[in-house]
């Protein structure tokens, strides 16, 4: 069973984040330059504003704090009172580039990349970062068009990676003691699917499930690159699947809207572009790790 929950449709639907101490669920609208949060008991969802357009957040470990990637920067955002600190300045503002997907490794690093946001200039301005509590950062890759793909893999330490526009899905050895993602491979080719690797994440077996976007669908593939499931969906840009819901079983999947460069073509069976959905998919999911915030 498919339903949309939450509020009204975003315009460019992103990075659901399952919060399990507080029983909620996070997720961005990047164009509506807002994040949202669920309470799915309730079905009350309340919503922050920021500056600037939030490619992905993660949870910290002040429970009233996120960390955004918003426009060219970090800045964190005080959930309560919805102020808005500048935290890390990564890349140069006004070279049209703005961060997109990211989440935090299995220790606690924030893994987050950049794009140049007109995506139909074809430019492979953005990239891989890796930043560290403190605000110290690296960076992992360079010419990319759109990062996205982002998962981690505990057990096999292992990094997964799509750069959206070449249809591949990367596979990299983790060091999860270093930070160091070698041994670059191909996990996935998206050429024969419907659709193109866009955000991700793992489950509680190892498999890497991909929102196909323009594809209708969200997929499952065994750790050894296998597509073994497939959930069609009634809207045509799904963006990014997260597991949440109490014994982490829910699928939740963000939609794009009215934003982004293209179009998104009218739902089916009633569904809106944009909506955020919830899906009973049978398996479980992982618990999000937790960004260890400190001063900078």
């Amino acid at each position: 069973m498919i339903e949309a929950v939450g509020h009204t449709p975003a315009a460019l639907g992103e990075c659901p984040v399952w919060s399990d101490r507080e029983r909620a669920l996070y997720w961005a609208d990047i164009d509506g330059r807002a994040i949202h949060r669920l309470d799915p008991e309730t079905g009350v969802t309340v919503s922050r504003t920021l500056p600037g357009r939030p490619g992905s957040f993660v949870l910290t470990t002040d429970p009233d704090r996120l960390l955004v990637a918003c426009e060219h920067e970090l800045v964190v955002l005080d959930w309560p009172t919805n102020e808005i600190t500048s935290w890390c300045e990564i890349e140069e503002a006004g070279t049209g580039n703005r961060f997109n997907d990211g989440r935090c490794d299995p220790v606690g690093r924030y893994v987050v990349g950049s794009m140049y946001a007109d995506t139909s200039a074809g430019r492979t301005t953005g990239a891989l970062y890796q930043v560290e509590p403190k605000g110290k950062w690296a960076t992992l890759r360079s010419d990319i068009g759109v990062t996205n793909g982002l998962a981690f893999d505990q057990e096999r330490r292992r990094m997964y990676f799509a750069d959206t526009p070449t249809n591949c899905v990367l596979a990299f050895d983790y060091d999860l003691d270093t930070g160091q993602a070698t041994n670059e491979r191909l996990f996935l080719d998206y050429s024969s699917l419907p659709g193109k690797p866009d955000g991700a994440c793992v489950d509680a077996d190892g498999c890497y499930w991909s929102a196909s976007v323009y594809g209708w669908a969200v997929i499952r593939v065994t750790p050894d690159g296998r597509v073994d499931r497939r959930i069609e969906l009634p809207l045509h840009k799904p963006s990014m699947p997260a597991f949440g819901g109490s014994d982490l079983s829910t699928l939740y999947v963000t939609t794009i809207g009215a934003g982004g460069t293209d179009p998104s073509e009218p739902g089916r069976d009633g569904f809106q572009p944009g909506e955020l959905l919830a899906i009973n998919a049978g398996v479980q999911g992982r618990p999000e790790p937790i960004f260890p915030l400190a001063d900078t």
